[in-house]
């Protein structure tokens, strides 16, 4: 028999409201992202305009600033029908938060990422001046497409074969693809369309005798180490090279150079297709000393100040009259004006709050690192971790980390990402709680004093450090090497 019961439950559920969407996702922008996202709800919405008066506005003093400034935060409005509640223009808030307070002589540094050209399309151009015949140029741009940002074809011959005909409707066999794909390699930049290193470093090498400008004999050299000895290249195994080849360290040092002046990626000053990298690194902060003492800026140069139309405010008066006795058609455009309206102040708000969160964590982390950023040097690093700057400012942890991510501050020492000032602590014998950024630098330090003949091991940085004071294991020395990128001794050997 079935039994049927009622069951009281309660649950508590915490939902964001739109806004608090909107500005979480504000947060992630950084400042090139926030100009572009703008751009795109401006299109959006008609009702959003840049307010050149509020932009010049700006350079106002700080006092009036501050005069001029709501006092509420809060965005709860509503309106009635008569359109009086749309008129309160003055009320809208700057979201600029005086940050653009600069002079056009003050400099904002950018680090460059790629030089913006395309590397399919100089493929491309190479490719259309040589004398092919219809197939093999059909093929040749096929093998193009397949290049990546770095110049090389990362797939395996018969998936090339497999996919052109799948694509194309053309059939094809291995010999025209590896045909074509000579063609491929003798393009610029020398070593493009190479399937791996070895292959790449092989056909720059090929491109040297042609060019007759290296001794046949380093050049002989280099290139049996290349096509046939790469492993005791990779593991830097000098010694045995010269047993193996008889040949003398002088020789070996030549062959060497030539090999280390070879380009391994050369794709990365292009970009390819979906991997293209055309961005240039915008701070989103500036940090300046002046006199001594630390400010705090956000950097929006090319970010807009936003107002709502005029006209907008205008449709609403003329719409708002006589209610009752409206047409549906005035109803609708109403209607429509008014949600504009509202998206618009609602996006205003966003950017304001989203400004707001940055410039507190921003302070609270120089507030943190306050004598690094007066020396510039990583030993004056204090540990910090997302919940130290989250309790501190009072957010959740998880905007901590929405806005350390991809996001950049300016200082006297240049661009800086801002996960670089977070880092786990570590504690010396005598008991003092340091960053583990000191422990990098001394590893880097140490690293870059070494003879490259007889690199320093992980057991002997270890051992340094322990000496210096600093309670390490050699895992933990291994890891933070790892992390500055820095190969392990065998492979840092030089002859």
């Amino acid at each position: 028999m079935q039994n049927n019961s009622l069951q009281l439950s309660t649950k508590l559920q915490q939902r964001l409201s739109p806004m608090q969407i909107q500005v979480i996702k504000m947060l992630e922008y950084p400042s090139i992202e926030l100009e572009e996202r703008i751009r795109e709800e401006m299109v959006e919405n008609p009702a959003l305009e840049i307010d050149e008066e509020g932009a010049a506005d700006n350079t106002c003093d700080e006092e009036d600033r501050e005069e001029e400034r709501p006092s509420s935060d809060d965005l709860e409005w509503a309106w009635n029908g008569d359109g009086e509640d749309y008129d309160d223009r003055d009320d809208i808030p700057s979201y600029r938060l005086y940050e653009n307070n600069r002079s056009d002589d003050d400099t904002t540094f950018s680090r460059e990422q790629s030089n913006g050209q395309d590397l399919d399309d100089f493929l491309l151009e190479q490719l259309h001046t040589l004398n092919l015949s219809p197939r093999e140029r059909q093929i040749g741009e096929y093998l193009i497409g397949n290049v990546d940002s770095n110049g090389y074809i990362r797939r395996e011959v018969d998936k090339l074969v497999d996919d052109f005909v799948a694509s194309q409707g053309v059939m094809v066999d291995d010999d025209e693809i590896n045909h074509v794909l000579d063609i491929i390699q003798s393009l610029e930049p020398v070593g493009v369309g190479a399937f791996d290193l070895q292959e790449c470093l092989s056909i720059q090498l090929a491109a040297k005798r042609r060019e007759g400008t290296y001794p046949n004999d380093v050049l002989k050299l280099a290139t049996t180490i290349v096509d046939r000895n790469f492993d005791m290249l990779a593991k830097k195994q000098y010694d045995a090279m010269m047993q193996k080849f008889n040949v003398e360290r002088d020789l070996l040092e030549e062959a060497m150079t030539l090999i280390k002046h070879l380009n391994p990626n050369p794709g990365a000053n292009f970009g390819s297709g979906a991997d293209t990298i055309s961005q240039t690194i915008t701070p989103d902060f500036v940090v300046e000393n002046m006199n001594g003492n630390i400010f705090v800026t956000l950097n929006s140069d090319n970010i807009p100040e936003l107002r709502i139309s005029d006209d907008f405010y205008q449709m609403v008066q003329e719409y708002s009259g006589n209610v009752k006795n409206q047409t549906k058609d005035k109803k609708e455009a109403l209607q429509f004006v008014k949600q504009k309206i509202d998206s618009a102040r609602f996006f205003i708000e966003s950017i304001k709050q989203r400004n707001n969160t940055l410039l507190q964590t921003m302070q609270t982390i120089v507030d943190f690192q306050e004598l690094y950023f007066r020396t510039g040097d990583d030993r004056n690093l204090r540990p910090m971790r997302l919940k130290d700057v989250a309790d501190k400012v009072g957010f959740d942890i998880s905007t901590i980390s929405r806005v350390s991510n991809s996001k950049y501050v300016q200082t006297e020492w240049g661009v800086i990402p801002l996960k670089h000032f977070f880092s786990e602590s570590m504690t010396t014998t005598d008991g003092e709680e340091i960053s583990s950024k000191e422990i990098k630098t001394i590893i880097k330090e140490t690293i870059s004093d070494e003879s490259k003949k007889s690199p320093i091991t992980d057991d002997t940085l270890t051992e340094i450090l322990n000496r210096k004071g600093y309670k390490i294991a050699r895992r933990t020395v291994a890891k933070y090497r790892e992390q500055l990128n820095i190969p392990v001794a065998r492979l840092r050997k030089e002859l």
